[in-house]
């Protein structure tokens, strides 16, 4: 017997408030009524997966700007859903820190580390994101899809602790990436906070399509020696 249907779905996540967040909506329906979900939807017959959830975010969640956006596993277990049974194709899509998308009103970002109930296997589809996410950062220059397009050190820094879950230091992150040659000064300052102080430099990404930089680098946590090779 063939496969019943095929979706897609995204895991959009984004740095807010100190936090990597992901976009969820709140199912109106059975099954699963009022439990969080991914967007998404069926697979169109004349659209390949990636035009899908192109369209589906646009159409959903208004998020038509997507830093970076890439498949990230088929999802295929016979019981994922009640009922007749639907493959998934989930993306991972990533969205910049300095906007804020316009969503629904049935539409929320929510911390990955304090998911709510989500329905079918959707929270196992946020943690692989996730961890997809920090494994890139590690070993690409994917940092460009989180950061805006200038930044000090101490953002970056930021919103990489916020990416991988720990903190990271400022100074070893900014040796580490430009030692590989991932970060350029603009040779701009950023303005003076109310504690004055010396203006801190602003930098950006020397490019912002992704990129294999170290394909043996891992990015390890304080207490394994920091930031790793």
């Amino acid at each position: 017997m063939g496969l019943a249907g095929h979706e897609v779905l995204a895991a959009v996540l984004q740095v807010r408030a100190g936090s990597l967040q992901v976009m969820l909506w709140e199912r109106a329906r059975e099954p699963h009524a009022h439990r969080w979900s991914l967007p998404g939807g069926g697979l169109g017959g004349t659209e390949d997966v990636e035009a899908s959830i192109r369209r589906q975010l646009a159409e959903k969640v208004d998020v038509t700007q997507l830093s970076h956006v890439e498949q990230l596993a088929v999802f295929s277990a016979p019981d994922r859903v009640p009922g007749p049974r639907v493959v998934a194709t989930a993306f991972l899509g990533l969205v910049r820190s300095d906007t804020d998308p316009v969503v629904p009103s049935d539409t929320a970002w929510h911390p990955v580390d304090t998911l709510p109930a989500t329905a079918f296997d959707h929270e196992a589809i946020c943690r692989r994101a996730r961890h997809r996410l920090a494994s890139k950062l590690s070993y690409t220059n994917l940092g460009f899809a989180l950061a805006p397009p200038e930044f000090t050190i101490s953002a970056l820094r930021s919103l990489y602790s916020a990416a991988l879950g720990y903190e990271v230091s400022a100074t070893n992150l900014q040796r580490v990436l430009s030692r590989r040659g991932l970060l350029e000064p603009t040779g701009a300052v950023a303005p003076v906070g109310p504690s004055g102080g010396r203006p801190a430099a602003l930098f950006r990404f020397v490019s912002r399509q992704m990129r294999v930089t170290d394909p043996f680098a891992v990015l390890r946590p304080p207490s394994s020696r920091n930031l790793g090779t």
